[in-house]
């Protein structure tokens, strides 16, 4: 039968923000390069088309005091990945590239930094598909990183659109995984009150908008081997499933277009289980299965989960489905060697 070796987390949702920024090699710097600004006693304000988008602290770029938090959390490896906004999809292509490649280097020298305590998942400019192919040759084959990070939309676009099939064929085939994360928000006119408001809100509904989108258009049937994940639960998709299931049987369009049940289909996608509520990621796990939830903390942001162990602890009393959370699926995910072992 068997028994997990270790209840040491896998963190597969956290995030990095340079220090510094380079300055733009070209004539003219695009109007949104970001770059950074002293604030006060160990943070800088980032500053993106000449405003504040967000202070941050040295946790953002500090390996040794990332580290530090990871024994605090339980935490044995952390995956970082860029702050979202630093995709850069709204750039023009070459400009992005030149900030994406900067950026994963960033990521790179941190993973060399860590004694083995991060891995990576890099960027990628998806608004052009050739550079967007290169890059990933560059993280997967050059850097080692685990796989990428992508946003809920590109310009407008969600994962499943039609013209993004040559860069999931390709993370099929080089066995890259991809975790989609939030990314201007689509609704954001609609939220009333403070800013805040698009990552409480918005973040989620566009997110469950991405995956039902892998789903619509039959991404995992097209590429079986792909491993996808999605931030923050899946969002809304799993209080949208029921619905789409019903939908598919009825409408005649959707059994045609939707070639197997949209519920089967998400149970072969990953999520994270960054929900901050005992109830909700229950409901998770019956609708996903216990396979395909990780720890995810959205470290080192404000909005982050800080007792990923205990969140986790408190919703599954099973040990064996415990470890898959904290370790084992996160580990398959992103295609490291099994610490599972097996005894007679």
């Amino acid at each position: 039968m068997m028994h997990a070796s270790c209840s040491c987390g896998i963190d597969i949702h956290a995030h990095v923000v340079p220090e510094h920024f380079p300055a733009y090699l070209g004539s003219a710097a695009p109007s949104d390069w970001p770059s950074t600004a002293p604030a006060h006693a160990c943070h800088r304000h980032v500053l993106i088309s000449g405003k504040v988008y967000r202070t941050v602290n040295e946790r953002c770029w500090s390996t040794t005091r990332r580290i530090e938090d990871m024994d605090t959390m339980g935490v044995s490896l952390q995956v970082i990945s860029p702050m979202p906004e630093l995709l850069s999809y709204w750039m023009a292509p070459a400009a992005a590239q030149q900030l994406i490649r900067y950026i994963n280097e960033q990521l790179a020298l941190m993973v060399a930094e860590s004694n083995g305590r991060l891995c990576a998942l890099g960027a990628v400019p998806l608004q052009d598909m050739d550079l967007a192919l290169a890059e990933l040759d560059y993280v997967i084959d050059k850097l080692g990183f685990a796989g990428v990070e992508i946003g809920s939309n590109i310009n407008g676009k969600p994962p499943g659109d039609p013209s993004f099939a040559p860069f999931f064929a390709a993370c099929e085939a080089k066995g890259a995984a991809v975790f989609v994360h939030a990314l201007r928000p689509a609704g954001k006119e609609r939220l009333v009150g403070p800013a805040p408001l698009q990552q409480a809100l918005g973040y989620p509904t566009d997110v469950g908008l991405a995956a039902a989108s892998v789903l619509t258009t039959n991404l995992i049937e097209r590429f079986p081997k792909l491993r996808i994940a999605f931030s923050h639960g899946g969002g809304t998709l799993a209080a949208l499933l029921p619905r789409l299931e019903q939908a598919h049987r009825v409408f005649p369009a959707l059994q045609e277009a939707i070639t197997s049940s949209p519920s089967e289909q998400a149970r072969r996608l990953y999520y994270d289980a960054l929900v901050f509520d005992t109830p909700t990621l229950q409901h998770l796990l019956a609708r996903f299965g216990a396979s395909q939830l990780m720890i995810g903390t959205d470290y080192p942001f404000a909005f982050h989960e800080r007792k990923p162990l205990a969140a986790i602890n408190d919703a599954v009393a099973d040990a064996l489905l415990r470890a898959q959370l904290i370790t084992h699926n996160a580990e398959r995910f992103l295609g490291l060697p099994s610490t599972l072992q097996l005894k007679d």
